[in-house]
């Protein structure tokens, strides 16, 4: 695994040797981003400056990627102690000041935020019904910025319930992987 754009782009990232953490390959990855700076509805500023938040982070690589293609902060959260341990290790790898990790269940958070997000990732484990119940959370608590933009990567044959407050703005296949660009607005 490697970051594939930006100023960081070629380092190294630790993957897991675990099961329990699914990274998004370097090609679903490039796909994801390079959608997001070339569709009309999406880019290109979508990074500059901007507050990311990457949920079930695991190796936290597509907040790394934000982060290496201009975004101003980046916030992880993860609860699963392997997929912490990675976490931690490739934030230190990238010698870069503390960034927030919430070592939280996405779907119980126990906090508001005061400053919401302007793009956040979601990339659950696969059939497991997590995203739902995540993206309420953080819409009730608050963490969703107005007009920020929310992309998911699901399996390919996962249907999912998407909440009123999202509208799809595009969807794209990549692999096993089905990858879906939502816009928030009230």
């Amino acid at each position: 695994m490697r970051i594939v754009g930006g100023r960081f782009r070629g380092k190294k990232l630790a993957a897991p040797i675990h099961q329990g953490t699914r990274p998004t390959s370097d090609r679903a990855r490039e796909t994801l981003f390079n959608i997001l700076l070339h569709n009309p509805h999406l880019g290109p500023q979508v990074f500059l400056g901007k507050r990311v938040l990457d949920v079930f982070a695991g190796t936290g690589a597509l907040g790394l990627e934000a982060l290496s293609r201009g975004a101003e902060t980046v916030s992880f959260i993860e609860k699963d102690p392997a997929a912490l341990k990675i976490l931690r290790e490739n934030l230190k790898a990238f010698d870069l000041p503390a960034l927030q990790i919430f070592e939280e269940d996405a779907t119980h958070l126990s906090r508001s935020f005061m400053v919401p997000f302007d793009l956040i990732f979601f990339d659950p484990p696969y059939h497991q019904n997590l995203l739902l119940p995540s993206l309420e959370n953080l819409y009730h608590k608050g963490w969703l910025g107005e007009g920020a933009i929310v992309v998911m990567e699901v399996a390919k044959d996962e249907n999912i319930i998407i909440p009123s407050f999202l509208t799809l703005v595009l969807e794209r296949t990549s692999g096993a992987a089905k990858l879906l660009f939502f816009r928030y607005g009230k």
